[in-house]
């Protein structure tokens, strides 16, 4: 029974699971590439539905002998992993027939990623973690290389598998480090230990690395130009939210429960790979030509913001890192899915900053929505992005890290040059060629508004989810200075 009840607290998962195995065996046995998409949405919007509700009702508690959690955290990081997985399929559908590669073996590969990254991001054991990391990252491997006949799309998926290979080293042997120190891989009883010693931060050391290497911070960063450059424009805005979501949220439950005891030793070094991590990613996407390659490098600066919260170790850091991996995964889905849409309608190498050249006037809606998503991820004020900001900013100003939140205002600052600059050739500048837009499908323009509604909604009114959020860890912080 209890195992019973456990699948039941778990059911986001298990609904996902289950759906990549019936659109794989949907696929063994031929069926319409429509039938596979329509059959992966149902078991998405199934599972989102749950999804949501845990998110507001489920008890916070560990589930499966202490490998899981369920409620909490682990329901909103599965929440934006399964919301964020919902728009990019219906988005990535609609891609991949403009592109004429609509592979049916794309839908059960991400749910099966989908599956890895709610087992990441609920994870409360590290072999648990590793299981999760592991098979959402496998299956990335091989969705950055699905357009198989594309040079650059071999390249990317090469490179990103044999850095992943080094990587996953990195995590085992840091696996094998702290369960020598602690006796334990549980993250609550290596959170207990307390002896410190060689062994022991040579785990955390080696762990973190790995970490490093998932979200993309410097100096871990090089596959991630390439790999989101020869992606799949839509399977890029999965990279980038789901998969850096499901990191994001396993890395925040390593330190608050695995290493609470640690935490200000980590405020330097964090500190550090965040200001090289701002610095790096905003100047280098200055001088990019290349939209994509430009928000890839964006991606990275992105990171920069949220190791602030973590630097600052504090419950409001935390609590910001996941409002902004939220509002991150509103803005970059869509805009990401309006790069797509433009990119759909002549081949996959229209993405230099040129050839949207007076685009903006001939699909107004796109060119709107495109600049609501590149004014959020400026930090524009109105825009989740915006109050993601605010809100690891102050919880650094509240940790004593002023120096290091200057740095992050001024990257940002500066970051609006490139995001600004799209919009200029979008409005400003005659294109050299005449170009004829599609008209998008309504389910695809009707993906992107709503993203851009829920990126200007939480612009406005951030607070409820907020509150929840904080909720999650402890009492009072800066909920109150909440505008």
């Amino acid at each position: 029974m209890e195992l019973v009840s456990d699948f039941l607290q778990y059911l986001p998962a298990s609904i996902v699971a289950a759906g990549g195995l019936t659109v794989m065996m949907l696929d063994g046995y031929k069926a319409r590439s429509r039938t596979i998409y329509t059959t992966t949405m149902m078991f998405l919007g199934v599972a989102l539905a749950f999804a949501t509700y845990d998110l507001f009702y489920a008890e916070d508690q560990i589930i499966f002998s202490g490998m899981a959690g369920a409620g909490g955290t682990a329901a909103f990081g599965t929440f934006i992993v399964v919301f964020g997985t919902f728009f990019t399929v219906i988005l990535t559908h609609d891609y991949l027939v403009g592109v004429k590669h609509n592979f049916p073996q794309v839908y059960p590969m991400i749910m099966f990623c989908t599956f890895g990254m709610i087992v990441l991001a609920t994870a409360t054991d590290l072999v648990t973690v590793f299981v999760g990391l592991e098979t959402m990252s496998i299956c990335l491997y091989a969705l950055a290389g699905i357009l198989k006949d594309k040079r650059l799309g071999v390249e990317s998926a090469l490179k990103y598998f044999i850095m992943g290979a080094f990587s996953t080293g990195f995590f085992l042997y840091g696996i094998s480090l702290l369960y020598g120190a602690t006796g334990s891989t549980s993250l609550e009883v290596i959170g207990a230990y307390t002896d410190g010693g060689l062994i022991y931060w040579g785990g955390v050391s080696l762990l973190l690395v790995a970490f490093m290497f998932k979200i993309s911070a410097v100096p871990f960063h090089m596959w991630t130009p390439d790999v989101y450059t020869g992606s799949p424009t839509t399977i890029t805005a999965y990279m980038s939210t789901a998969g850096k979501t499901a990191s994001f949220v396993a890395l925040v439950l390593v330190l608050d429960r695995a290493l609470p005891n640690v935490s200000s030793e980590l405020t330097t070094m964090f500190s550090v790979i965040a200001v090289m991590t701002m610095v790096l990613g905003n100047v280098v996407a200055m001088v990019q030509d290349n939209v994509k390659r430009m928000l890839a490098y964006s991606s990275i600066a992105h990171v920069g913001y949220l190791l602030v919260g973590l630097a600052a170790g504090t419950v409001a850091g935390y609590s910001a890192v996941l409002f902004y991996l939220l509002a991150y995964t509103f803005m970059n889905v869509g805009a990401f899915g309006v790069v797509a849409y433009y990119e759909k309608n002549h081949d996959v190498h229209f993405n230099s900053v040129e050839s949207y050249a007076g685009l903006g006037y001939q699909k107004p809606i796109m060119g709107v929505l495109l600049s609501i998503f590149l004014f959020s991820l400026a930090g524009i004020p109105i825009s989740a992005g915006f109050n993601a900001k605010y809100l690891v900013f102050s919880a650094g100003i509240e940790a004593g890290l002023v120096g290091l939140v200057i740095v992050g205002v001024l990257a940002s600052a500066a970051s609006a040059y490139y995001y600004l600059r799209v919009m200029v050739y979008l409005y400003f500048r005659e294109g050299k060629e005449n170009v004829t837009l599609m008209t998008p499908k309504k389910v695809y323009s009707f993906s992107l508004v709503f993203l851009a509604v829920l990126t200007l909604y939480f612009g406005v009114v951030p607070a409820g989810v907020t509150e929840l959020i904080f909720g999650f860890f402890s009492e009072g912080g800066i909920v109150e200075a909440l505008p």
